[in-house]
């Protein structure tokens, strides 16, 4: 028992020795708190100077400095996702060079209130997916050998998506014709695509002519059976009506009529090289500081005040103790 009564003393020691350390410790805080307080009581009158100020800049500047988003939703067709991309990323780089010459021969006629634009792929997985099976098991495979959010975010496989969004940044107030239409018809004035474009219209034109022949060819054969018949021709109509063939035929009709109402979509959306499908203008942008500065400049000025202070107070009390140790 002897033992341990020096390790307890140590022990009582050593946590009245941390006592009195945060004691000391809180007593400082609590003297930092009052030596703030009697500052800001002293300088007040500065203080809301300074945010009154502050507050007036940042209103003029919130009022004087905007920003806008436009966004337009497009379709690259005949393979042009990657064209669609380097032709924005052409007009972005130009934009921060302050080109105007190449921004204006594009029909721009305000570039100076261009900020930026860009392009991403809206993310639709399940319609990639869908789309055909080679593109399911692709999908099936990568997310076997990893993450498949990784996958979806992947540049390969999200500029395979079928829509993609612009986004254009301006500093005013823009109708469609002055950024978004002569930006739409630089992308679509491109001599291969448009050919491409010619012969895949004709194309689904001519197939759904074709088509449509064969439903016609369906639909009198069918009537055929449907007109009254002599009781020598009954047997026959009933044979018909009966025969598996028959169903077959309304099938083949069906998937006709199906793939006829793809091919019009497709002929919807295969007017333009890049279709735009919809389209979003004057977003007020009050992400990050945009809008906010009547709030953040006041508080900014009030905080680099108190910090000044705080740094002038941490001057004086450290060459108050070097002028003490120096009179030591």
């Amino acid at each position: 028992m002897s033992s341990n009564t020096p390790n307890n003393n140590d022990q009582e020691i050593d946590l009245r020795q941390v006592s009195q350390k945060m004691g000391r410790a809180y007593e400082r805080f609590l003297s930092w708190i009052f030596r703030g307080f009697l500052f800001v009581k002293r300088n007040l009158i500065v203080l809301i100077v300074l945010f009154v100020l502050g507050a007036g800049i940042g209103y003029y500047l919130d009022k004087n400095t905007t920003v806008y988003n436009h966004e337009v939703m497009v379709l690259p067709n005949f393979g042009s996702v990657e064209y669609t991309y380097s032709k924005i990323e052409l007009i972005n780089s130009k934009i921060r060079e302050n080109d105007v010459k190449f921004l204006k021969s594009i029909g721009i006629l305000t570039p100076k209130n261009l900020s930026e634009i860009s392009i991403e792929p809206i993310n639709d997985i399940y319609e990639f997916a869908n789309k055909n099976d080679r593109n399911f098991e692709v999908i099936k495979l990568m997310s076997e050998n990893g993450d498949i959010n990784k996958i979806i975010e992947d540049k390969t496989t999200s500029r395979n998506y079928k829509y993609h969004r612009i986004k254009i940044t301006t500093d005013k107030l823009m109708k469609r014709e002055e950024v978004l239409e002569p930006i739409l018809k630089y992308l679509n004035d491109n001599p291969y695509f448009e050919e491409v474009h010619k012969s895949v219209v004709e194309s689904l034109k001519l197939n759904n002519e074709a088509d449509q022949n064969t439903v016609n060819q369906i639909n009198d054969l069918l009537a055929s059976f449907s007109v009254p018949a002599s009781a020598e021709k009954g047997n026959q109509v009933f044979y018909y009506k009966e025969n598996s063939q028959l169903n077959d035929v309304l099938k083949t009709k069906t998937e006709l009529i199906q793939t006829i109402a793809y091919r019009k979509i497709e002929l919807i959306n295969s007017t333009k090289v890049v279709k735009d499908s919809s389209t979003v203008l004057n977003i007020k942008n009050t992400k990050s500081l945009n809008g906010k500065l009547k709030f953040t400049i006041p508080l900014l000025f009030v905080a680099l005040f108190l910090l000044f202070g705080a740094l002038r107070s941490f001057y004086k009390s450290q060459m108050q103790k070097l002028d003490t140790n120096r009179v030591a």
